[in-house]
């Protein structure tokens, strides 16, 4: 459909960084070229880079006004062709990689993993679709094109009456469904995931030669540092793909490729995926360093002159960056489109089946990984807001608040009872004082190892260790110096709470070491920096209490009129714009009273 057009480089443009989606990897999206490249051999000397600064500008001049012409695969083009086709009276259908979430009544909202009709593709960011009654605008780079357009639609479950799946006559569709049809459906997904695989190490390789290695040249210019705040450790993803690849490779069956067990692979290498979450969590780093940069113009024209030399796809090294963030996030798609199409017979079945659940885990991970790491800076600026803090940083043992509020402490020998503000991290309870004026300051007053302690529930009425009579009560009791600490809520469903809180805390710490979890001391100290910054800018320690309380009421922030962000993971929450101190304290934990 799509036809072969070979073009000049267009003027060096200053483009805004952005979120979008290169189409010339998964999605859809970005505005691609279409040529062959015909560059002479020689043409083009990579150690040109290593001449004075700025001379970056004149190469890049010499490139544009040359008779060369750079090869560009995809492009403009298959956009023009899903016009095409639409305009011919075909049924276009694309698959949803992130969630859409939106207020405006001219969008269309829709879930990963959603179905959608395109009705028109004329605007590169902004197509028009179709979900079952509900039609509006949704941007482009958040879905992928089906593999199978030829699939009828019908072949997806429908909602029915309950809110139920009605798959009635999917058995027949599987079963009836004539076998080469079927064959075909998993080649062709086959087929993508090979593509495609081989199209991200292509991209892989071109930003670690391409730029990677033409930055270290440029010691004048790049530290090592900034190296890899821009790069993270793409280097080591690049080698686990091409290993990956490999495998995958040996699993395909060029003869019949429906008969390709490919499952084992991904299954083989979901441990070695787990190196995404340091890429993931970093990637938002990359992209500020890269704006600050190129707001000068000898790297606005160093860049370029690399994706220049490198025959790379016209798009801006951001773009590029974003493609392992979105790969990760592609994987469960893919598998869950194959085994669609892989009969329970099919000796890829259980592999595909474990592989996409998997998958999946990985991604969660990953997802888990960057929201905790997010949160680290959140637990500083709490500290940072504490008065008269002792003791190690809450961020040398802890990494999340699972739960906080208010309770009653009885102490020995008297039984003295205190009101108290308690923060429940993993492996540590804090307790704070409030400001006998200004409630909204806290005072640090002490903190229980977790570690341990066993929590039990006690009964109403009066109770022995402390011979006093009690409501809603329960005991943190020490296992090494049999030391008991007695707690009281105001009502019993707030009991109920902090006993689940327990709970999950003893969850958390288990699961952050059976996956290996951990803050690296850098994080840690750099997120202290930060909050002592923030702390010593002058900003107010406390707001007004209507202020506060209007704050955590707070659910659903505006969303931006702007094209939308990726989620950087499937089952992500949306991002949200920055939000002050006691806002961020709301979002760490169901903080009520």
């Amino acid at each position: 459909i799509m036809s072969a057009v070979a073009l000049d480089i267009l003027p060096l443009k200053l483009h805004p960084f952005s979120q979008s989606t290169p189409t010339g990897l998964d999605c859809v999206g970005w505005k691609r070229r279409i040529s062959f490249p015909v560059i002479a051999d020689g043409a083009l000397d990579k150690t040109a880079l290593t001449d004075d600064v700025g001379s970056e500008e004149d190469l890049y001049e010499d490139f544009r006004s040359s008779n060369h012409r750079y090869g560009h695969p995809g492009g403009g083009g298959e956009q023009l062709a899903i016009n095409e086709l639409i305009s011919d009276g075909s049924v276009v259908y694309a698959e949803a990689l992130w969630d859409h979430v939106t207020m405006d009544d001219q969008e269309l909202g829709f879930k990963a993993g959603d179905v959608i009709e395109v009705m028109d593709a004329t605007n590169k960011e902004w197509w028009w679709g179709r979900i079952l009654d509900s039609e509006g605008w949704f941007p482009a780079s958040f879905v992928r094109l089906r593999v199978n357009q030829d699939e009828p639609m019908e072949d997806y479950p429908v909602k029915v009456d309950g809110g139920k799946e009605d798959d009635s006559s999917s058995g027949t569709r599987r079963f009836g469904m004539g076998q080469t049809t079927k064959d075909q459906m998993r080649t062709n997904v086959i087929n993508e995931i090979i593509s495609t695989e081989r199209d991200y190490i292509k991209h892989l390789k071109d930003i670690c030669e391409g730029y990677i290695k033409q930055c270290r040249k440029r010691a004048d210019m790049f530290t090592e540092e900034q190296l890899k705040t821009i790069f993270g450790n793409i280097e080591d993803i690049y080698r686990c793909q091409k290993k990956f690849v490999k495998a995958l490779e040996k699993k395909f069956n060029k003869d019949h490729p429906h008969l390709s067990e490919v499952g084992s692979c991904f299954l083989e290498y979901q441990t070695e995926f787990q190196i995404y979450s340091e890429y993931c969590n970093n990637h938002p780093n990359a992209c500020m360093e890269l704006s600050r940069l190129t707001k000068v113009n000898k790297y606005v024209y160093f860049f370029e002159a690399c994706r220049l030399l490198q025959k790379m796809i016209d798009i801006s090294l951001d773009g590029f960056l974003l493609t392992p963030v979105q790969k990760i996030c592609k994987y469960p798609l893919q598998l869950a489109e194959l085994l669609k199409y892989t009969n329970p017979q099919h000796r890829d079945f259980k592999d595909v089946e474990a592989a996409l659940n998997a998958m999946k885990n990985v991604a969660r991970l990953i997802n888990e990984r960057k929201r905790r790491l997010e949160n680290i800076d959140k637990i500083a600026q709490w500290q940072s807001s504490i008065e008269d803090w002792e003791g190690e940083d809450v961020l040398v043992r802890s990494s999340e608040l699972i739960y906080s509020g208010e309770l009653t402490k009885i102490s020995h020998p008297q039984a003295k009872s205190q009101q108290r503000m308690f923060f429940l991290f993993d492996h540590q309870l804090v307790c704070c004082k409030k400001d006998l004026l200004r409630r909204d300051i806290l005072y640090y007053k002490s903190r229980i190892n977790m570690d341990d302690m066993e929590i039990l529930d006690v009964e109403d009425g009066k109770d022995k260790d402390f011979s006093i009579s009690v409501k809603n009560a329960f005991k943190l009791h020490c296992r090494d110096n049999e030391e008991v600490h007695l707690f009281c809520a105001k009502k019993p469903e707030q009991k109920q709470r902090w006993l689940k809180a327990f709970e999950n805390e003893r969850r958390q710490v288990q699961l952050d070491q059976e996956t290996g979890f951990s803050i690296t001391e850098v994080q840690k100290k750099q997120a202290m920096l930060n909050a002592s910054k923030q702390h010593h800018t002058g900003k107010p320690k406390a707001v007004t209490r209507p202020y506060y309380d209007f704050l955590m009421r707070q659910k659903h922030p505006t969303l931006p009129t702007t094209l939308p962000q990726q989620q950087v993971f499937m089952l992500a929450e949306p991002k949200r714009k920055p939000s002050n101190f006691w806002q961020n304290i709301s979002r760490l934990t169901p903080f009520r009273k």
